[in-house]
């Protein structure tokens, strides 16, 4: 079984359409994938519609959510998302409200800095979907001020950039009870460079975290094994994806690249079940 449980679609910040993400996983061979786009569940419906065509291919709605922590952000998955409920969506609209007029503000500060980005590009590329700073570094490349999309988050819009602006974010407690509301199981993302991971991972379980992104773009092996040592040693699921944006897109690594045991989501649908959460349309009835 082939397993990516962390992609992120046209919804967000990904360079593919919800179907297209379905077809290429199917034409790679993938059994299960997670649609986890950012503050947004509008890719599950075309997701599942594209699976139609796939019956072997299982679909798990999901989303990520941002959440801060002194000195940084954390990201909560939340998989078997109820994606109809209608408090999750509120939460949703304002969060990506904001993501739009922190990009607005980003654009502001790049002109103060003689860099000039054109906000109607920005809400082009974004083709109205959650407006996001990938969206200003692609503005950024387009122009010529960069060579890569990561190049903009690590000399203009990063957390330590010229141009970086806050938004309005969730703490970790926040997001993980914004997923369980939903019916969701949540899970911490690329949790590897989390400062104070250890004793984040126990306040989180308290609270409700079920699974540890273990597996991930670029984790080494010694890396894989202490995070399967945390979950194990807190009950939680080991998890993994690849965070595919899309072809170079510049974030996260190729549909399907990251070797993620099937026994993951075998965990992660024995709990969806125990707690009735797992959708009709997902196939597990």
């Amino acid at each position: 079984m082939r397993v990516d449980l962390h992609l992120h679609t046209t919804a967000s910040d990904g360079k593919l359409s919800p179907a297209e993400i379905v077809r290429k996983a199917a034409r790679l061979g993938l059994n299960v994938i997670a649609i986890t786009d950012h503050d947004s569940v509008e890719g599950v419906e075309p997701a599942f519609a594209a699976a139609e065509d796939f019956p072997d291919l299982l679909v798990i709605p999901g989303v990520e959510l941002s959440a801060d922590i002194p000195g940084g952000e954390v990201h909560i998955l939340g998989y078997f998302i109820d994606h109809h409920h209608q408090g999750l969506k509120r939460s949703l609209e304002s969060l990506r409200n904001s993501r739009r007029e922190r990009a607005r503000k980003i654009v502001a500060k790049l002109a103060q800095l003689d860099i000039d980005v054109d906000w109607q590009r920005v809400l082009e590329l974004a083709a109205g979907a959650s407006v996001g700073r990938p969206h200003v570094a692609q503005a950024l490349m387009e122009r010529g001020h960069i060579s890569s999309l990561r190049e903009a988050f690590t000399k203009y819009i990063g957390r330590n950039g010229p141009a970086y602006v806050e938004r309005e974010r969730l703490t970790p407690l926040q997001t993980v009870e914004l997923v369980l509301s939903a019916g969701g199981l949540p899970t911490l993302a690329h949790p590897a460079d989390i400062e104070g991971l250890e004793s984040l991972i126990p306040q989180l379980k308290q609270f409700g975290l079920v699974g540890l992104e273990s597996y991930y773009n670029g984790y080494p092996k010694e890396t894989i094994s202490w995070l399967n040592g945390l979950a194990h040693d807190h009950g939680l699921i080991p998890c993994g994806g690849s965070d595919y944006h899309g072809a170079k897109a510049g974030i996260g690594s190729e549909l399907g690249s990251v070797n993620v045991p099937p026994e993951c989501v075998a965990q992660l649908v024995a709990l969806a079940e125990q707690r009735q959460v797992v959708s009709r349309q997902s196939g597990f009835n």
